[in-house]
């Protein structure tokens, strides 16, 4: 059993990291920055001036705002400037009415807003928002998560804290198995939570036609002729279908993980369904849950919020674990089943969030059941194959670093493409 003050602080990174959002966590962190410096203002502005990281802009380009029929920054922006409230954090946006979505357009089409690319940072994580009004102005800086405010020039330069420094608890796979399998079910009941919300969402996606109807269509007669009415089906549809809601801009509240709303979908929704399809017990429903969410926040913590790798990687290598403890995996199995991801998903590449996220996350969980089925039967690739090593926790390290420095390059290229294209 981990010790109460181990267990303690493991709680609040999870409480810090798995919260709800209601859209893509990117244009709502632009839209709570947006928020707080109008809140500063203490009047509507005039003007609104917005300094971008790279990574913040890709994945804020083409993504649905709840509730709007729009996409992209500028309606999130001022939207934020008209009616966010930035003690609702990444819910910030929830009070929208039809009357406030008018006012936003017409804020638009006057001209208000200018979005830049913030030059001379590293981070990747990177909102500076400056509200203007009968001369004066106000500014609200978040940087290195999507609710973290700072001061000016803090994130300037790129800053190598450790998670100590970050205030959260330094985590590896062992400690992560441990305390997910032994803690006292109460102190992490609360991880159900996710299930409320992210299973809600999926039934929610149902009642309309959002993004590109992934989850509808694998629900659909001639998918299960091709997929079959199987577990596997049922689990691509739910996770798929609660990605296509929140990527087509659907009202809906998500749990995220590490600042991402698909993330948290993908870490929780694979669980769900197999948890009950399966017969699973609550405990071990919640356990599994509480296992794949603190895989994904472990992951990215060497990772980072913002990176070229697609997050998807990251959750579904947290789902194929909680999977492979309802299976009756143990450690040894689990680790395989990290081992067989690894070796399958990496360089995915992030190319912006938006709603074909959802034929990602598709096929992240695909490989997620793969990779735990696998592990079952006693298979896992080998530290003489790729960049596997033999140590689960220098396998994930191996995973990380591509993503978050090999692929800087990829990550450049990708911003490139996405704002010089015709379209």
């Amino acid at each position: 059993m981990i010790d109460k003050e181990t267990r303690e602080q493991i709680i609040k990174l999870v409480h810090q990291e798995v919260v709800p959002a209601i859209g893509c966590t990117e244009p709502m962190c632009v839209a709570l920055c947006t928020a707080k410096a109008t809140e500063r203002l203490g009047q509507r502005p005039t003007h609104i001036t917005a300094l971008l990281s790279a990574n913040i802009l890709k994945n804020a380009m083409g993504v649905g705002i709840p509730g709007t029929g729009m996409t992209g920054l500028p309606i999130a922006i001022a939207l934020g400037a008209l009616i966010g409230k930035s003690e609702y954090q990444l819910e910030v946006l929830k009070d929208l009415t039809p009357d406030a979505l008018e006012q936003g357009k017409q804020f638009i089409s006057e001209g208000r807003i200018d979005i830049q690319l913030k030059r001379g940072i590293k981070e990747k994580l990177y909102v500076e928002m400056i509200a203007e009004a009968d001369g004066r102005q106000e500014k609200a800086i978040i940087a290195g998560s999507h609710t973290h405010f700072v001061e000016s020039g803090e994130f300037l330069e790129e800053r190598a804290e450790s998670s100590e420094e970050r205030g959260t608890i330094p985590l590896n796979l062992r400690l992560v198995y441990d305390f997910a399998t032994t803690a006292p079910l109460d102190e992490i009941r609360f991880i159900e939570e996710t299930r409320t919300y992210n299973m809600n969402a999926a039934r929610e996606a149902l009642k309309g036609n959002y993004g590109h109807n992934l989850g509808k269509t694998i629900d659909r007669p001639m998918s299960k002729g091709i997929f079959g009415n199987s577990i596997y089906c049922h689990i691509i549809s739910r996770t798929a279908s609660a990605c296509d809601a929140r990527m087509g801009g659907a009202m809906i509240p998500v749990m995220s993980n590490s600042g991402s709303g698909n993330q948290g979908i993908c870490a929780t929704n694979p669980v769900c369904v197999y948890a009950k399809e399966n017969e699973n017990t609550e405990e071990e429903l919640i356990r599994a849950l509480m296992l794949s969410h603190l895989t994904a926040i472990y992951i990215k913590q060497s990772l980072g919020a913002l990176s070229a790798l697609c997050g998807c990687v990251v959750a579904s290598i947290g789902s194929s674990v909680g999977i492979t403890y309802l299976m009756g995996g143990d450690y040894g199995r689990i680790c395989a089943s990290v081992k067989n991801m690894v070796a399958n998903l990496t360089g995915m590449i992030c190319d912006g969030a938006k709603p074909s996220c959802s034929l990602k996350i598709t096929s992240g969980v695909s490989t997620a059941l793969l990779s735990a089925l696998l592990a079952m039967e006693g298979k896992c690739v080998s530290s003489s194959e790729g960049i596997v090593d033999d140590c689960v926790d220098r396998c994930i390290h191996n995973l990380t670093s591509i993503g978050a420095n090999g692929m800087g390059p990829t990550d450049e290229m990708v911003l490139n493409i996405m704002t010089s294209k015709g379209c």
